[in-house]
């Protein structure tokens, strides 16, 4: 329904106390799609509490550092909620250097594992999170240790297995 797709753009404009881009477009089928990227982390709980209240469903959250030739410090979180069938992906930018950003937790219970993985993955530091214990990696393993070797983003590209233990190795042979 474009109605409230349309809806949650006024919504965010009447609530949000600073700048942020909204798009919309509607394919030939009629399948309504919704972009917005907010212009700081601040702005992720009003939104979504937006977003909730205008019924919608959390599908996923995608978090992925920023690459180019080296892994880098920049990352974006983008939160997909589905409404009466239409989407909506909402996009926070992490500055280089920044790792907070808040828990939607307490609003969408389903978000709990993939703000934990991205804390895991990224040593990314969720606010108000209601269980912020790790997933798969052991506690004594450094933080978002996979990126010291290989982008999250690249290994799960299938770009890893001979370019992550090349790393592993040099790093060795650098350690001796």
């Amino acid at each position: 329904m474009i109605e409230k797709i349309k809806r949650i753009q006024s919504l965010f404009t009447e609530t949000l106390d600073a700048p942020f881009t909204y798009a919309i477009h509607v394919n030939v089928k009629g399948v309504v799609t919704a972009w917005c990227t907010l212009s700081s982390p601040a702005l992720l709980l009003p939104a979504v509490t937006v977003v909730k209240q205008a019924g919608s469903r959390l599908s996923t959250i995608t978090a992925y550092q920023h690459t180019r030739q080296e892994a880098s410090d920049v990352h974006e979180i983008a939160y997909h909620f589905d409404i009466d069938g239409d989407t909506l992906t909402l996009t926070v930018h992490l500055p280089e250097g920044e790792r907070d950003i808040a828990s939607i937790t307490p609003l969408f219970r389903n978000a709990n594992w993939n703000e934990r993985e991205f804390m895991e993955l990224y040593d990314l530091n969720v606010v108000g999170h209601p269980n912020p214990t790790r997933l798969f990696i052991d506690d004594d393993i450094d933080p978002a240790v996979l990126q010291k070797f290989i982008p999250f983003s690249d290994m799960v590209n299938a770009a890893s297995t001979k370019s992550l233990w090349e790393k592993i190795m040099s790093q060795r042979g650098e350690k001796k």
